[in-house]
């Protein structure tokens, strides 16, 4: 485990030097390959060592990270021909990525929140530094106070069952006596709000609006995937408040993911459409975790990584409009497919794997939480028919009404895109693509 940490921790010297750029690029590709290639086995926490540990869910999470973060590097290259302090900006990509790293491996459920909470703050550096509006400010305290208010009593309660228990080792966790019901509302509101659930989803939005392409990407591949991951690991020391609350915040979501979709239908902002959207696939990986059954949590890990992909690769589309036109509203970008032809094949590709078509990952994912909710309870089949259809919907409305109509007349009359837009793109379609035909390994 250690030596994967390492390998990224060295990276950081080469920050510091001018034009290695592609070196640290290439190399991240590399780490990331020598990743994928050495999970040896699918027992409890294989890779242990060090206060680390690495079972199967953390593995995909980690290997997720190591992806997206690569893929950020690839879609920010302005950012290094533009010369925007460029070796500072790897270094916080590298910074991020070594606390993403530890906090999907840690067995200590302290060390876990430490490493959580200090996520935010280089992302926080991404939106201020390299953000596009004034409004980058406000949509940074957003973030870090909608974050840091949920998630501080959990802190608290946690100071007290170490002083109880004198371990906050995941295993050794069970019942916690009169601090259960406390440990149980704190924990689940600091990372439901961090998914973000329906009610406190008001921080992601702006966050995803104000951000850089970088800082977009990271957000809904990954930092999304914290709150997921850490219920995950907590259902079993909560299992039986579970059993009593979770109906309240599985309904909460599931209505709020309705909610959504119909505000997905009033964005004219591609960005903020897309944020939505994350909200709304993400009530369903609530949902899933919060069954507490096999289907659930299988479901939720290959959404969670199929949403990662597909919805990082839709703000990369929308960035690259933007830096044509110096525009994301809709009414502007229209008729893209006589401008940008070349483009129009992969937001097709891209918004058909956003609406779970097959043979995407989302699918695999959808499937199997639609049998786990319903085997929940067999009433949710309602708001789950209107969810799969209005989430079709708004990715149609996204596709038809940026790709189809007559374009604005300011613009040229054809814009190519570079071999790099193609192979980043290439390189968030193809997994989602080709992980579904290995389904088994998520439901072994």
């Amino acid at each position: 485990m250690l030596s994967y940490l390492f390998m990224v921790v060295f990276l950081i010297p080469v920050c510091l030097l001018t034009n290695y750029w592609w070196l640290i690029h290439s190399l991240m590709f590399l780490f990331s390959f020598v990743f994928m290639v050495s999970f040896c086995s699918y027992s409890d926490l294989t890779l242990v060592g060090y206060y680390f540990g690495v079972d199967f869910y953390s593995f995909m999470l980690i290997l997720l990270s190591f992806w997206i973060c690569c893929l950020m590097i690839t879609a920010s290259s302005s950012i290094y021909f533009f010369c925007y302090h460029s070796n500072f900006f790897v270094f916080i990509v590298l910074l991020l990525l070594i606390m993403l790293f530890c906090s999907f491996s840690s067995l200590n459920l302290l060390s876990f929140y430490i490493f959580f909470e200090s996520s935010l703050i280089p992302t926080l550096f991404l939106i201020l530094g390299w953000g596009y509006q004034p409004e980058r400010l406000q949509a940074g305290i957003y973030l870090i106070f909608y974050t840091l208010v949920a998630s501080l009593p959990l802190l608290l309660v946690l100071f007290k069952i170490n002083d109880l228990f004198n371990t906050l080792y995941y295993p050794l966790l069970f019942d916690f006596g009169s601090f259960y019901f406390l440990f149980y509302v704190f924990s689940i509101f600091a990372f439901l709000v961090k998914m973000p659930i329906f009610l406190f989803h008001l921080w992601l939005p702006k966050a995803h609006v104000e951000a850089p392409i970088s800082g977009s990407m990271i957000l809904a591949g990954i930092l999304l995937k914290l709150g997921g991951y850490g219920i995950f690991r907590l259902m079993s020391v909560i299992s039986y408040m579970g059993l009593s609350f979770n109906y309240f915040f599985l309904s909460l979501s599931l209505f709020g993911g309705v909610v959504i979709s119909f505000v997905c239908f009033r964005q004219v902002d591609l960005k903020s459409l897309i944020a939505y959207s994350s909200v709304a696939h993400m009530s369903l990986v609530i949902c899933g975790l919060l069954t507490m059954n096999w289907w659930g949590c299988m479901g939720s890990l290959s959404l969670m990584v199929g949403h990662g992909l597909c919805s990082s690769g839709l703000f990369c589309l929308s960035n690259i409009i933007y830096e044509r036109l110096g525009s994301r509203s809709l009414l502007i970008n229209k008729g893209m497919i006589n401008l940008m032809p070349s483009m129009s094949i992969w937001w097709f590709l891209l918004s058909s794997s956003n609406m779970a078509a097959p043979p995407s990952l989302n699918l695999l994912g959808e499937f199997s939480l639609l049998n786990s909710i319903i085997s929940w309870s067999f009433y949710m089949i309602f708001l789950l028919i209107f969810l799969s259809f209005f989430s079709a919907v708004y990715t149609l409305y996204m596709y038809s009404y940026s790709q189809h109509g007559l374009y604005y007349s300011g613009v040229y009359t054809c814009s190519l895109g570079y071999l790099r837009e193609y192979h980043l793109l290439f390189l968030h379609w193809f997994p989602l693509n080709l992980l579904c035909l290995k389904g088994d390994y998520f439901y072994f």
